[in-house]
């Protein structure tokens, strides 16, 4: 009996000791999005994340941590002079990890500023400012050795918060492939 106890918990240790290293570390990452918006305008986004060092906070059964979203956008659309617009961010984001962080899958949202070269002229809208917010929410799923790699479906606006008219806003919705190292 003292032997079945024994290999019992040897057992489980080897489980626990293997859920542990699957934990997705607090890493920096790449990634390259392709994001579509409605009247025939999209955008290819490269850009960077780099986490808040090692913080962390329990949520409910999961895990909150944090990162700054730093990207570059190439915005294409049928405009009013010109059909493109380069556009950079800057995002703080929070992410939720189910299951004490331990699940591959995980939602995220976050709040942050762009600016663009021009201003965004459509034939359907028009924005007032080169400035502009932007707000998302996604889900993801990380996979791959160590989980270094993931992809993530995302609904992002973008608007200028009603700081000047005319505010239309736009709507993309994105699809995300990052490598963390």
């Amino acid at each position: 009996m003292t032997e079945t106890r024994s290999l019992v918990f040897l057992g489980l240790c080897s489980l626990a000791s293997a859920a542990m290293a699957q934990l997705p570390a607090q890493t920096p990452s790449v990634y390259l999005q392709r994001d579509v918006a409605s009247h025939g305008t999209d955008a290819f986004t490269l850009g960077a994340t780099l986490p808040w060092g090692e913080w962390q906070k329990p949520l409910g059964s999961g895990v909150l941590s944090g990162f700054w979203d730093a990207y570059v956008s190439r915005w294409s659309y049928d405009g009013v002079g010109r059909d493109h617009l380069w556009l950079l961010g800057l995002t703080p984001t929070l992410r939720w990890t189910p299951d004490e962080g331990r699940s591959p899958w995980f939602f995220q949202a976050g709040i942050g500023v762009t600016v663009s070269d021009h201003l965004y002229r459509s034939v359907d809208k028009q924005f007032s400012t080169a400035f502009n917010f932007a707000s998302h929410l996604g889900v993801g799923l990380r996979f791959g050795q160590e989980r270094r790699q993931e992809v993530m479906l995302r609904v992002q606006h973008l608007s200028n918060a009603s700081i000047k008219s005319p505010n239309p806003g736009i709507n993309y919705v994105q699809l995300r492939y990052g490598y963390h190292w």
